[in-house]
């Protein structure tokens, strides 16, 4: 007999979570990507004790049928592709179909879902990856899902987590980054009751930085502007490159790079190249 075997499907998803999910901040990150996908407008994440014990993601975004909301949970289930081709062209901030699973297959979640088009909503709850219960309920449109014992049949995991305040300072940097990059929409951080983030909608990312970082934060910036560009690429048709964005003036010091902030279409990204080519022209 062979020694290749298919693994089960809970082995699997906790492999993926192991890349899926490094700390409660991905769990945030990905269900915040979610949300935004779902259009929502309105983004409030709750946390306890740095994400350990509970993180809550709720939206007033579409929402999902009650047969989407069960598919959710199924490796690879996505409604951003339907075809290798779409790859090339994906307007979604996410598109896996690998995040739901993984999220679940470590945690005690809870589902709460209903879209515009059903009159009632979806409750599912999920320990371990095993559907525990679905049924109806009455809810607004929208999602909610919370996450409870975040690696809580992963003791591994659970001990290489940081402290609670490392591990919330790592969710409050990443919901930080995401009102940064949609200054449209509104974002509320909390934990343990204490209001860490409250952002309002704005019409322009200079209100969104006075928002977040204050008067004399601003003060230190300088706006680029709107840069443009077409870009020719080899075997492709041109394309437009366009910058906008904010920077430091030189008698402003950091520590570190956590304080740049760069984002690509709405995505924000952390790129080694980039960060030094920046701290680099400061050099000049």
């Amino acid at each position: 007999m062979g020694r290749i075997r298919v693994l089960p499907d809970k082995v699997a998803n906790q492999i993926a979570a192991g890349e899926v999910v490094e700390r409660p901040a991905s769990v945030v990150k990905e269900l915040l990507e979610n949300s935004l996908d779902a259009g929502a407008t309105d983004l409030r994440v709750e946390v306890e004790s740095g994400g350990r014990r509970l993180i809550r993601v709720a939206d007033d975004g579409c929402g999902m049928l009650r047969d989407d909301a069960l598919l959710a949970f199924e490796r690879h289930a996505t409604s951003k592709l339907r075809d290798v081709k779409d790859l090339l062209s994906i307007a979604t901030l996410g598109f896996r179909g690998e995040a739901l699973p993984s999220i679940a297959s470590v945690s005690r979640t809870l589902l709460e879902t209903r879209s515009l088009d059903e009159t009632t909503g979806t409750c599912i709850e999920i320990a371990g990856g095993r559907i525990l219960r679905c049924e109806e309920a009455a809810l607004a449109r929208g999602t909610s899902i919370t996450i409870r014992d975040l690696f809580y049949n992963v003791p591994a995991r659970r001990k290489f987590l940081r402290t609670e305040q490392t591990e919330l300072a790592h969710i409050a940097s990443l919901v930080t980054h995401y009102s940064l990059a949609h200054p449209s929409k509104t974002f509320r951080l909390t934990s343990a009751r204490n209001e860490l983030l409250d952002v309002t909608p704005v019409g322009t990312l200079q209100e969104r930085v006075y928002q977040v970082f204050g008067s004399q934060a601003l003060d230190d910036l300088v706006e680029i502007g709107v840069r443009e560009k077409g870009l020719v690429l080899p075997g492709e048709d041109a394309s437009a490159f366009r910058l906008t964005g904010f920077f430091s003036r030189p008698q402003v010091q950091k520590g570190n790079r956590n304080s740049i902030f760069i984002f690509v279409n709405g995505r924000l990204i952390r790129d080694r190249l980039m960060l030094h080519a920046l701290s680099a022209a400061y050099h000049i």
